[in-house]
Formats: structure tokens, C-alpha cells, sequence
């Protein structure tokens, strides 16, 4: 790979708490085989590499690529047809998803991502039908559009074998439901055929294939509490422990999820982890939102990450998640776009503003709500730590990945703008992804001036767009019609779920637990 220099109007390098960071004016960097081997002024590097070509007019921030660190999905709920609604029931909507080709969903929101800044991406991959052989060459199918789009991606299949769609066993829950239900009910889970071997043996062989490869990386995700056995849950510690490998896990991300966690153990969904020794630097907890102070303190002692994701909280009724209470414990925190961000896209600089804006608590301490910094730190090097890249990505320093966007600043600042408006101030409330001019990932610019540089877009939508113009299959037809069968016995299982005299409103400001 050729040695570039890329130049900006000002480059932001790395934050220096919630508030700070660090700013080079007129900054630039040199990288070489996707690695920056020296920053400084343009002119300074300009004068020593004078052959080297240039990305970038000067007219633009470069900031470090953005980590999506919780993705599920290319085409979203909404668009196929799931709508907003509780956690819990919107798990039985999303049965009318299409059949949907995993390479070109995945393109998709790659499109969408890169567009906005981002080069890396955790993908949870939620659900697969069929059996070891079937699954192995859809994960391989989602791999395969990150590889040909140029975007950093680790990979990880959510283990799932319990409680698959209510917080009780299947064949309770088969039982439960009138008989003209149980065989639709029984055939849709019948459909998802890996065991808990089969789950262990797909992470084994994905990572024995891709691991070593520069732009991916193979990861765990024990789905949730609910989702996992003791067992499977034992096996997840044992092998991120044999091959190094971070783990990504939904946990509370609702109030009825903290009750399941007292039903099963008798205390709360972090102490039960804790037994099977999960907790730590290895382990990234998606959501967090009802945890509560002793959690997040044992959180903090072990080191163990937590990915916010505001835009699903939001959308799915799930809460406000404690942000200020795990950034004043020194929580190591990342942002998640999840299914989809507010405007059912994945656009980061969104999500950016989304964080900074939804934890202003009431009061006058500057310290007590997001900073410009802790968002951007967030989005970079908090997620980055979330995957088995850890330190090596997510701030432009000499021995770091080479990946970063460039903003054009004139979209951002005309037609006026204070100077006395900090770079970064500006760059978080006012940019948006059509000001993205250019995005490197590991040494080699993937989007440039709206083009991607390896995918083509529109024949990659056009392609999408034909494929879900076929008419519905005989599968798809019955999981619809299940779907809207089964909500009402969801709502009902749910009802009295939570005694309201045992737990907390389910809203709180997220400075208070």
C-alpha cells in the first residue's frame, strides 16, 4: 500500500477528558501500509515528503474514525415493516422480516455508516435460520460486503438457546398459546437449528478463517441474560479467555429484563455474570440502562465496558441509560447505532448530538453532563476498545490505524460562524454527513465526494431493490400472519410481569440510578 499525507484545516487527534482535546492547526499525517509513522503542520511534512500525494484541500477537520460499536442490520425494522414499540413485543414484530440476501442488507447501512465517518463496526449478527453449514455462509456472506466496501468489521454471532422469544422457556410458551398457534409457534422455532456446540464451533471456525485479516476480527455475544444457559454462558468466559476474545452483551436494557435477572438469581443480571468470572476488560455490556449504583461501581472496579445506545433506548421505550454516573466511575463507554439511529439511518454525527443533548441534567455543573470531548471520545477510542483492536485504533498518533474522516469546513461554518466557537463545538452540533468529504480506513480512502471507492452504490441498492420486489414466500406469509396472532399473548405474558411495588418508575433522569 502507497504512503500518503493527508492535510486538514485543523486535526483533531485524540480527546483529553470530557471537555479537552488535542488540535493541530492546519494538521496533517503520514501513513504508510495503514499505519501513521509521523503528524505534524502540513507544511512541516509537505517540506520532508514533497512527492507523496495528498488527500485532502486544507479545508477540512479530520477527525479518527468512528466506531459503530452495536449494529445489527442493514435495512431497518421500519423499513421492513417492524415498527417502533416496547422491547418486548417488538421482538414478536420483527417475525415479518423478509428474506433478505445478507450481502447486499449488509452493503446497505456500510453505505450509510462510512457516509457519516464510520470505519469501524461491531455486527451482532442476531438471527440465522438453518443449521451450522446454513449459518456459517450467511456470516460469511455479511463478512464478505465489509471486506469489499474497505470498513473494519468484527463479527459476532449472538448466541441464543433459551427463552427465544418470550422471558420463559419455548415449550412453555408453545403450551401456553391456543393449538391452532402451537405448530405455527413450533415451526418458526424450529427454524433456528444450532445447538449450543454448533454456536461454540461457528465461532471457532470464523475465527480460525478471518481473525488474522487486517479489517476483521471475530468476537463473542452471549445474546442476553434470558438468551443464554448457565452453560452457555460458562462456555462464552472459557473461550474469550482461550483466544483473547472480547465479548458484546445485551443486558437490562429494560425494566422487565432487571426482573428476569431477580427471578433467575435472586439479585441483579451484572451479580449473576459476575459467578461465571465474565466481567472486565474483555467484556462490553450493550445498553445498561437499568443498572443500578452497586452494578455500576463492580463495573467499574473490573474494567468492564458499556456501549450506549441512545437512539433504541429511545425508540424502543427502554429508558434513559445512567450516562453520567458511568462516565464520573470512569466507565469505559462507546456509542451503538443498534438497528437504527433517530432518523432511521445510521449516521453518527446524529448519534453524536443525540448523546450530548439527551443527558443535560437539570443544574449548573459543567461536569455533570456530556462534553464535546467525552462524545468524541465515545464514538473513537471508547469503541474501539469495545473490539480486539482495542488501543490500536480510535485517536491519529504515530503507530495507529490510519482511519479517519475528513468535514469540509465551509458546509459547517458559512455562512457565518464566531471564532470564538471551539472546532470540535462546531464540528459535533453542525456537521452532517453530507459535509463528509473523504474517509480512510486503514490507509486507503473508501469514500470520496459521495463515491465509495470499491462497491458500486446505486448498483448495489438497484440489485437490493429487485431482490425484495420478488413476491412473499410461503415462510414469510406465515411468520406475518403468527406475528400478529401472537401480540396480544406477548402483551398478556407481559402484563403482569413486574410488580410495580418492587421496582423504580420506569423513567429517571440518567443522572440518578
Amino acid at each position: 500500500m502507497a504512503a500518503t499525507l493527508v492535510r486538514s484545516r485543523a486535526m483533531i487527534t485524540k480527546t483529553l477528558s470530557a471537555t479537552a482535546w488535542e488540535e493541530i492547526a492546519d494538521g496533517a499525517l503520514i501513513q504508510e501500509d495503514g499505519i501513521i509513522t509521523a503528524i505534524g503542520t502540513y507544511d512541516e511534512l509537505r517540506r520532508k515528503h514533497p512527492s507523496l500525494p495528498v488527500v485532502g484541500s486544507g479545508r477540512e477537520v479530520m477527525l479518527p474514525g468512528f466506531v459503530n460499536a452495536h449494529h445489527h442490520v442493514g435495512l431497518t425494522p421500519v423499513q421492513l415493516g417492524s415498527p417502533d414499540m416496547p422491547l418486548e413485543l417488538w421482538f414478536v414484530t420483527r417475525m415479518v422480516a423478509r428474506n433478505v440476501n445478507p450481502y447486499l442488507d449488509t452493503l446497505y447501512s456500510a453505505f450509510e455508516m462510512i457516509g457519516s465517518g464510520i470505519t469501524t463496526v461491531q455486527h451482532l449478527h442476531g438471527w440465522a435460520p438453518g443449521k451450522l453449514p446454513d449459518v456459517e455462509k450467511r456470516a460469511g456472506e455479511i463478512i464478505r460486503a465489509y471486506e469489499h466496501i474497505g470498513m473494519r468489521v468484527s463479527y459476532c454471532f449472538a448466541l441464543r438457546d433459551q427463552n427465544r422469544l418470550v422471558y420463559q422457556a419455548d415449550q412453555d410458551f408453545v403450551a401456553s398459546l391456543p393449538p391452532e398457534l402451537r405448530g405455527p409457534m413450533q415451526r418458526w422455532f424450529d427454524r433456528f437449528q444450532l445447538s449450543l456446540e454448533d454456536n461454540l464451533d461457528l465461532f471457532r471456525n470464523l475465527h480460525r478463517s478471518h481473525n488474522a485479516k487486517r479489517r476483521v476480527r471475530v468476537q463473542l455475544a452471549p445474546a442476553n441474560l434470558h438468551w443464554c444457559s448457565d452453560k452457555a454462558l460458562a462456555a462464552m468466559a472459557e473461550l474469550s479467555h482461550s483466544h483473547d476474545a472480547p465479548i458484546h452483551m445485551h443486558l437490562v436494557e429494560t425494566a422487565y429484563q432487571k426482573e428476569y435477572a431477580r427471578r433467575r438469581g435472586g439479585g441483579t443480571a451484572v451479580e449473576y455474570l459476575d459467578r461465571f468470572g465474565l466481567l472486565g476488560p474483555n467484556m462490553t455490556l450493550g445498553h445498561g440502562v437499568w443498572l443500578n449504583e452497586k452494578d455500576i461501581d463492580r463495573l467499574a472496579e473490573t474494567g468492564t465496558c458499556i456501549c450506549h445506545n441512545c437512539s433504541s433506548n429511545f425508540r424502543l421505550r427502554s429508558g434513559v441509560a445512567p450516562l453520567n454516573r458511568f462516565e464520573a466511575r470512569g466507565i469505559n463507554t462507546a456509542i451503538g447505532l443498534d438497528e437504527a439511529g433517530i432518523n432511521d439511518d445510521r449516521d453518527m454525527l446524529q448519534e453524536l448530538r443525540l448523546v450530548l443533548r439527551a443527558h443535560r441534567v437539570p443544574g449548573m455543573g459543567d461536569d455533570e453532563v456530556p462534553g464535546m470531548g467525552q462524545v468524541l471520545r465515545m464514538a473513537t477510542a471508547g469503541g474501539a476498545r469495545t473490539t480486539s483492536w482495542r488501543d490500536g485504533l480510535g485517536t491519529l498518533e504515530v503507530g495507529k490505524g490510519a482511519d479517519l474522516s475528513l468535514i469540509d469546513w465551509d458546509s459547517i461554518a458559512y455562512p457565518y460562524l464566531d471564532e470564538l466557537t471551539p472546532t470540535l463545538d462546531a464540528v459535533v452540533q453542525r456537521a452532517k454527513a453530507s459535509a463528509v468529504r473523504a474517509v480512510m480506513c486503514d490507509g486507503e480512502v473508501i469514500y470520496q465526494e459521495g463515491r465509495f471507492t470499491r462497491v458500486d452504490r446505486d448498483g448495489a441498492l438497484k440489485a437490493l431493490h429487485d431482490d425484495l420486489s420478488r413476491a412473499l414466500a410461503d415462510d414469510e406469509v406465515e411468520r406475518r400472519q403468527l406475528s400478529k396472532a401472537l401480540l396480544p399473548h406477548a402483551r398478556r405474558f407481559y402484563a403482569e410481569y413486574i410488580d410495580p411495588a418492587r421496582h423504580e418508575p420506569f423513567y429517571r433522569p440518567s443522572s440518578r440510578v
